[in-house]
């Protein structure tokens, strides 16, 4: 029994490594390709309802798919597989996603369990608070109550601030991101930590965006990214190729007023996020770098 135990785990790791190593056979042989989708990244990946997602990086995924069918020589059927902070990295290396095409931060602790293409969004990470709220600083929040989602590092990003050295506050988590605007939202908690994009499209399609802002020093400089299985050359040789087109030909600048700075479906909200230098410095020389080395690069 226990040999034959030994023999089960080891297919399932043979599989694994062999997942990771080319994900275009595993979509050729089965003609699926499950995009791993947030149902609220703010305009960067979110639902519709039901099985439809949409968003700015969505919308690089489904070109990127594009490709990867002409690589393998057939259409593929393409899958949404929602996924959580928690749970996307595990999805990407057991085989159930083939792509990621969220709002994951590229880190130096990810890319040992991952790959990421060349950065496509660049974070700013601050925190949402009432309208009313006193809250303006990262000092203001000596006592408080912050939320941030479970499986993101935000509130870690915090604490390491100089600023934030030996203040003292109260964590809440939710299980996404609506879940911890929620927290703020019904009075749970005083402020929500976390990307300043996702933050912005939250307020944007929330019932009332006036009753909320954006304050405080910026966190951290974090470069967003597509992620793909670990050691895949050939998978992400086509999405960054892929993004390369999209710069090159100025579709990706189209995109991003789309999601970032036009009604968005289905409210109509509008984020108007306008893109910053540091975005349109890493489109015109691309590169994964992470946050670690990408922040000094920045600050530079």
């Amino acid at each position: 029994m226990l040999k034959k135990s030994i023999l089960v785990l080891a297919a399932a790791l043979a599989v694994g490594v062999a997942y990771a190593q080319d994900t275009l056979k595993k979509v050729k042989d089965s003609g699926t390709i499950t995009m791993g989708v947030r149902e609220s990244s703010g305009v960067l990946s979110y639902t519709l309802g039901g099985s439809k997602y949409v968003g700015y990086h969505v919308a690089i995924c489904e070109k990127a798919i594009e490709n990867i069918e002409k690589a393998v020589g057939k259409k593929l059927n393409v899958q949404f597989q929602p996924v959580t902070s928690q749970n996307r990295i595990p999805l990407m290396q057991n085989g159930t996603i083939d792509i990621e095409c969220g709002s994951t931060t590229n880190n130096a602790t990810r890319q040992k369990d991952v790959s990421f293409a060349n950065t496509t969004f660049v974070e700013e990470v601050r925190m949402a608070v009432k309208a009313n709220s006193s809250i303006k600083s990262i000092a203001d929040l000596k006592g408080k109550t912050v939320a941030t989602t479970t499986g993101t590092t935000s509130v870690q990003t915090l604490r390491k601030n100089k600023r934030a050295e030996g203040l003292e506050f109260k964590e809440l988590f939710g299980k996404d991101h609506s879940d911890s605007f929620l927290l703020v939202e019904s009075g749970r908690a005083d402020a929500f930590v976390m990307d300043g994009s996702l933050l912005a499209g939250l307020i944007a399609r929330s019932k009332n965006p006036k009753d909320y802002k954006i304050v405080g020093e910026v966190l951290s400089v974090e470069p967003i990214a597509i992620m793909t299985r670990k050691d895949d050359a050939a998978m992400l040789k086509i999405v960054n190729a892929t993004i390369a087109d999209l710069v090159k030909s100025g579709e990706i600048f189209k995109l991003y007023d789309k999601w970032f700075m036009q009604p968005t479906v289905p409210s109509g909200a509008v984020v108007n996020l306008p893109m910053s230098d540091a975005l349109r410095n890493v489109l015109k020389h691309p590169n994964n770098l992470p946050a670690e080395e990408f922040a000094k690069k920045v600050a530079s």
